[in-house]
């Protein structure tokens, strides 16, 4: 996401290092590049247009501080423009004041609405919330079925009706059904379309009739850039819908949509899909995307993350365990599948600032955690626990049923045996005072 964006800004930049001030030709110079780096990635050319403009506005004349470049008080002005550009601040979900809220998804087939349902159900529940998962695309051969694996999946109740009900009456039935079983928020997957046609469209605008939600979001697929921000800007003509939410950002999309959906529309996005997985859907912050965008990272989703996946007692059980050299290979399985959840690790480690720039070509191989896995399934319980008991014979098994080398098998081992010894001298250390002593001088 971004980064073919993010590679021709750091290059915009550049060529502002070495001036002393900011002047209006090196200001040119540099907007020349971000311009062209807007378009690459597929952003509304009147939306970019107007975006440089701004920036030049803000920029030339502005004394450079003593403490920063040229180019670092220029990537402060794009950072506050591009934050402005998506909307400035976060805009969660709107619910009504009397339960049930309703959520209405809406968008062309083929974005994700079934798929965000689910995920936003999940959300919801994470939140304290009681949703229930409404099937009203009675049109797509197994859209029914998939969502209902889906709710199985995420732990959320779906309604369905039989075969030939109307949509309309379909989501009626479902707010009676919700007000019995007191479901605070009614998330409605309504049937998709390939292009805007009056027949479906008059459909969803029956069911908003009907049902009169507090929120309607506009699903769609960040990788069709501006085909993206013009399906919106159709939708939003039919609907006046009041949510955007962006799916597939975690994949080798330009970004343009992001960038360009919010200015044409006026509309807030709301949410992101950041991966296949149930728990890929975040809440968009328009600060946070304007840091990745410029390589900053993203230190706060990354913290979220960590506290909404890695359970804290579990964290400290096994901080324990570190400190008393008790911790086993089936602690460390258990702490790979907690890191795991959070995400893909190439996505995890841009967050942290300065990686992208440090390693801009950084590829995570996510096939490493599945073969130490392999590896440490081929152990007996008894090896798992105490692994000082693993000899030559012991690893030629474990190599051989985890179809892995033996050098990899020692590898392993090796390094589990070195981070437990450096966990208990550590520990040591502690308990000595001696941990204490360089931070005081």
């Amino acid at each position: 996401m971004f980064e073919l964006l993010t590679e021709r800004l750091e290059g915009a930049f550049k060529k502002l290092r070495g001036h002393g001030r900011l002047s209006e030709s090196n200001i040119d110079e540099a907007m020349r590049e971000v311009r062209r780096a807007l378009l690459e990635a597929d952003v509304n050319y009147k939306v970019a247009r107007s975006f440089i403009a701004k920036v030049k506005e803000e920029a030339i004349g502005q004394e450079v501080l003593k403490t920063v470049s040229p180019s670092q008080q220029v990537v402060k002005v794009v950072h506050d423009q591009l934050v402005g550009l998506m909307g400035n601040q976060s805009a969660g979900l709107t619910l009504s004041e009397t339960p049930p809220s309703v959520v209405m998804m809406v968008g062309l087939q083929g974005a994700g609405k079934t798929t965000t349902s689910g995920k936003l159900g999940l959300l919801l529940k994470s939140q304290g919330k009681n949703p229930l998962l409404v099937a009203a695309d009675v049109y797509r051969p197994a859209a029914v079925d998939q969502l209902r694996i889906l709710g199985e999946q995420v732990g959320v109740p779906v309604y369905h009706a039989p075969e030939g009900t109307d949509p309309v009456d379909i989501c009626k039935q479902a707010m009676d059904r919700a007000t019995e079983n007191h479901h605070d928020v009614v998330i409605l997957d309504t049937a998709g379309r390939l292009h805007v046609d009056d027949e479906r469209m008059d459909e969803v605008f029956n069911i908003r009739e009907a049902v009169t939600p507090s929120d309607i979001l506009f699903v769609c697929d960040a990788m069709t850039g501006q085909d993206a921000v013009a399906a919106a800007s159709a939708f939003y003509e039919k609907l006046n819908f009041t949510g955007v939410v962006l799916t597939r950002m975690d994949s080798d999309t330009r970004g343009g949509a992001a960038l360009s959906i919010r200015e044409v529309t006026g509309v807030p996005i709301k949410f992101i899909g950041t991966s296949e997985k149930p728990e890929g859907l975040e809440i968009f912050h328009p600060d946070r995307m304007a840091s990745r965008i410029l390589g900053m990272g993203d230190v706060l989703t990354l913290v979220e993350r960590a506290q909404s996946t890695i359970d804290e007692d579990q964290a400290k059980k096994i901080e324990q365990k570190l400190r008393t050299a008790s911790f086993t290979f089936d602690d460390f399985l258990e702490q790979m599948a907690q890191i795991r959840k959070m995400g893909p690790l190439d996505q995890l480690m841009k967050m942290i600032p300065g990686v992208s720039k440090a390693m801009p070509d950084m590829q995570v191989d996510e096939g490493a955690f599945s073969h130490i896995e392999a590896i440490i399934f081929s152990m007996t319980k008894d090896e798992r626990a105490k692994p000082h008991i693993i000899n030559g014979s012991r690893r030629k098994r474990i190599a051989k049923g985890s179809g892995q080398n033996i050098q990899e098998v020692n590898k392993l081992i090796k390094q589990f045996n070195m981070m437990q010894k450096m966990m208990k001298r550590m520990s040591r250390m502690e308990k000595s005072g001696r941990m204490a002593m360089p931070m005081l001088q």
